[in-house]
């Protein structure tokens, strides 16, 4: 069976049907579930009794929201499906939901939330679903608000199904050039069913507490040093350095002044070339017409 993402675009695929009978699956409540701990586990949130606010981005029917309302946290839901948004409506799910497109950027005030999870969903924007989506403007669309939204220091954690190494890298890019820290954490390398990638992301550059946790093993242990030593396919922990562009250099776009030329016929002289003489006229931009 085809990918979801190859099939039609999110807001199409999850339809009145496709979201009722997605939510009403006990094997993916249950996958859900555990990947949502999973990913609230990683987002290492002080254990103070304090309630955060987090993002649930593609929070589609408010399955992994739930969890965060287990926890005691505060959470705001992004989806671009409206029947995903619907069914978790009539769930009563306790988060404040938008109906918005991430790939057009999460449009938050700066630094006003605490963490931000999302299961399965960022690798939607490797997709070019119309003429005027570009998979790698959207990324960077989506990267630069969530970095901006996000306190200094905090994390967010994105599990993701990427199809080929080549989406991994594109995503992962985007992630660092928008100013992020982190990696990817991967639990369970050896399993071709329960494997599971977790982009591990810190608002901020690396420091001694944003250092990745170990994957799990197929046991449910961290896994050991000896594993993580393995091919990319296998590693249970990828660490990336931060990369954000420099800004560019402003350009003279009136091209090169007098100065310059003149330097340029003084240097000519001294080879012995033969230079026209230095006068009133020298650098002087002709007229379009005599």
């Amino acid at each position: 069976m085809p990918r979801p993402e190859i099939q039609a675009p999110p807001e199409i695929f999850y339809n009145e049907a496709e979201a009722r009978k997605y939510t009403t699956s006990s094997r993916i409540i249950e996958i859900q579930a555990k990947i949502s701990e999973r990913a609230l586990e990683l987002l290492s949130l002080p254990n103070d009794g304090v309630p955060r606010l987090l993002l649930d981005i593609g929070c589609g029917s408010g399955l992994s929201g739930e969890t965060l309302s287990e926890n005691g946290h505060h959470w705001i839901g992004y989806d671009i499906s409206q029947s995903m948004l619907d069914v978790a409506l009539e769930r009563e799910a306790e988060g404040d939901l938008l109906l918005a497109d991430m790939g057009q950027g999460l449009g938050l005030r700066p630094g006003v939330i605490d963490g931000a999870i999302s299961i399965s969903a960022v690798q939607w924007l490797c997709y070019a679903d119309k003429s005027s989506h570009e998979p790698r403007m959207r990324l960077k669309a989506f990267f630069g608000s969530l970095y901006r939204c996000l306190a200094r220091g905090a994390r967010a954690v994105l599990q993701l199904y990427a199809e080929n190494m080549n989406q991994s890298e594109m995503i992962m890019t985007y992630a660092m050039r928008a100013g992020f820290a982190g990696g990817v954490v991967v639990d369970w390398p050896h399993s071709s069913k329960a494997r599971k990638a977790y982009l591990v992301l810190t608002c901020g550059p690396p420091s001694m507490q944003t250092s990745l946790p170990k994957g799990k093993g197929e046991d449910g242990g961290m896994c050991s040093d000896d594993d993580e030593s393995g091919d990319d396919e296998s590693q249970t922990v990828g660490i990336y350095d931060r990369n954000r562009p420099r800004k560019k250099l402003k350009v003279n776009k009136k091209g090169k002044g007098r100065e310059w030329i003149l330097k340029k016929k003084e240097q000519m002289r001294r080879k012995g070339h033969d230079v026209p003489p230095d006068t009133k006229y020298t650098a002087r931009k002709r007229k379009a017409r005599f």
